[in-house]
């Protein structure tokens, strides 16, 4: 979440998943591929700071008080199949559409991937100061190549993106970097999370956001990213390592249909989609930044 949108988060205990001993896992599809393979989202970020109700909010200041509105229809559905195919084979060195390396990674970032990472998200911003971000999960092969699954188009933050050594609790920016992800949650019910997963009232958000979307059931379905975060909590937690002023409640969570506070988003049918297809065994990660940063 980013304390961003809408709830005050509170840490408590949750039962764990057991963890999953299988085979590769499956991938339904995610996704990161360059901007130019991606079919960006055009949504220009309003003028406005969103207006919010809800316990608390990820990643910003609380509101001064209730924002008084009253949300109606979750906005996301309609967009739960905005996605592109899988990447043709010819992309590939290879006939089977697998990658030596992810294409839009650079070095930089490539040495920070863990070496036992099988599940790599990728969620790649359309640049350093817009809102539209291309996300992909990838697999890692027994023979240590990479095979991506389907873009999704989402969000991320509303003022684009930062360094994490830069980034600010407020400064509506998604953090750049390699974490971790290791815990589920979201008002809804588990729809079959491998990871531990904690369904809590909590998840809760009403108001507007930057375009004037209503906000509510953002938080259904979330991810936490572990930026600034003890793994192994709930992601409404709000133990953070590096203290409060560096933000924290970074989330993937269901796309509202606008830019977030620092979260990255998806349609609702995907967050479905990840949340079932992330598995610790296979130790999954987020690589998250602008297209230009990311291949550095």
């Amino acid at each position: 979440m980013t304390l961003e949108e809408g709830a005050r988060p509170r840490g408590h205990r949750r039962k764990p998943k057991k963890k999953s001993h299988g085979g590769k896992a499956a991938l339904g599809s995610t996704a990161f591929l360059l901007a130019a393979v991606s079919g960006w989202f055009t949504v220009g970020p309003g003028n406005a700071e969103p207006r919010v109700t809800a316990a608390g909010v990820p990643d910003r200041p609380l509101p001064d008080g209730p924002s008084g509105a009253t949300p109606s229809a979750d906005p996301v559905q309609a967009k739960a199949d905005q996605r592109t195919e899988q990447p043709a084979a010819d992309r590939s060195d290879r006939g089977d559409g697998t990658f030596a390396a992810i294409p839009g990674i650079g070095p930089k970032f490539a040495a920070q991937i863990p070496a036992d990472t099988r599940q790599l998200l990728v969620a790649t911003g359309k640049a350093a100061d817009a809102s539209e971000t291309a996300v992909v999960l990838w697999t890692r092969t027994a023979d240590n190549r990479w095979k991506p699954g389907a873009t999704w188009q989402g969000h991320n933050a509303y003022k684009g993106w930062t360094a994490a050594g830069d980034k600010k609790q407020g400064d509506l920016r998604s953090p750049i970097g390699v974490y971790a992800l290791t815990d589920a949650g979201g008002r809804k019910a588990d729809p079959g999370s491998k990871l531990p997963y904690d369904q809590d009232k909590a998840f809760v958000i009403g108001g507007t956001g930057f375009n004037g979307e209503q906000l509510a059931g953002s938080f259904d379905y979330v991810v936490a990213i572990n930026y600034n975060r003890v793994p192994g909590t709930s992601p409404l937690s709000t133990k953070y390592p590096m203290g409060v002023g560096r933000g924290g409640g970074i989330w993937l969570h269901v796309d509202h249909g606008g830019p977030t506070h620092g979260c990255v988003s998806l349609p609702e049918a995907q967050m479905v989609e990840l949340i079932k297809a992330l598995d610790p065994a296979a130790k999954p990660a987020i690589v998250m930044g602008d297209a230009a940063s990311l291949a550095s």
